[in-house]
């Protein structure tokens, strides 16, 4: 209700006044400006109070005497200006808060995908260090087969190897038995001849 008001005081001033804006340039000027302000869709629902104000200053400005008129007609138009800048900032702050949201949003977005990268990154390199640890498990596995598999050539080696000596062993005894009675049969039989 209260910016209400104002644009319904507006729109009477505006009313009221349209043949007296007619008979002087400068405030038809004016009330071009404060109209097409009040119809730019962008614009018409800000500064309501500042376009009261240029229209007051306007009607001041219609109504003042010829002394008056010069200085009443420079604060019409300051009032003009004030709103057209007023209603102008209004929108670029309401465009402002609409940008700092959407960047709001972006940022929030933004971060949400880092987020869900680093969580995939995290994953890939989980999955990538399990893989390396069943890699490296299977290579100590392998490792501890292959050492398994040469102790045990290596037992079987020492169990041929010593089954090899002792064969070599009994072979030297016997042949140093044989060699030992060929010659007691020797000295024998050379006993026997003589």
């Amino acid at each position: 209700m209260k910016t209400l008001l104002p644009i319904l005081l507006a729109a009477a001033l505006a009313s009221a006044a349209p043949s007296a804006l007619a008979d002087d340039g400068d405030a038809a000027l004016m009330g071009q400006r404060l109209q097409a302000l009040e119809a730019d869709p962008a614009t018409s629902g800000f500064a309501a109070l500042e376009r009261l104000q240029a229209r007051q200053a306007i009607d001041a400005y219609l109504g003042a005497n010829s002394r008056q008129r010069d200085a009443l007609r420079r604060v019409a138009g300051w009032r003009v200006e004030t709103a057209e800048i007023a209603a102008r900032t209004e929108v670029r702050r309401r465009e402002i808060d609409r940008l700092e949201r959407t960047r709001a949003e972006l940022l929030v977005e933004a971060s949400r995908r880092e987020a869900d990268r680093a969580r995939a990154e995290a994953e890939r390199m989980r999955v990538q260090a399990q893989i390396q640890a069943e890699e490296a498990a299977r290579l100590r596995e392998a490792a501890n087969a292959e050492l398994s598999a040469r102790q045990e050539a290596e037992s079987v080696l020492e169990g041929v190897a010593s089954d090899q000596a002792a064969r070599l062993r009994a072979a030297r005894a016997r042949e140093a038995e044989l060699a030992r009675q060929e010659a007691e049969l020797l000295r024998q039989a050379e006993q026997d001849v003589d």
